[in-house]
């Protein structure tokens, strides 16, 4: 159930992502899901080394959405997201 869960919250993050950086046109349903789950993992990390930690369901999502916005960033600056 853990599984099917993460691929559900890793589409939906990685697909507000995509409408935040304007590449919703560029990625497909499979895409969403590793940019959110992977993104949501580096937002994770990336607070962790901030000193920050995301209590409450909101605040993870906005860490988890934030965390897909910096991994498209970074795609995008490698070329493979224009």
């Amino acid at each position: 159930m853990g599984l099917i869960v993460s691929i559900v919250v890793g589409g939906i993050v990685g697909w507000l992502a995509s409408l935040i950086m304007k590449t919703s046109n560029q990625t497909g349903i499979i895409g969403n899901v590793i940019v959110g789950i992977i993104g949501s993992s580096l937002g994770f990390w990336l607070a962790g080394l901030l000193g920050l930690a995301a209590y409450g369901t909101v605040a993870r999502w906005i860490v988890s959405v934030a965390g897909a916005v910096v991994l498209i960033w970074i795609l995008k600056k490698l070329g493979i997201f224009k």
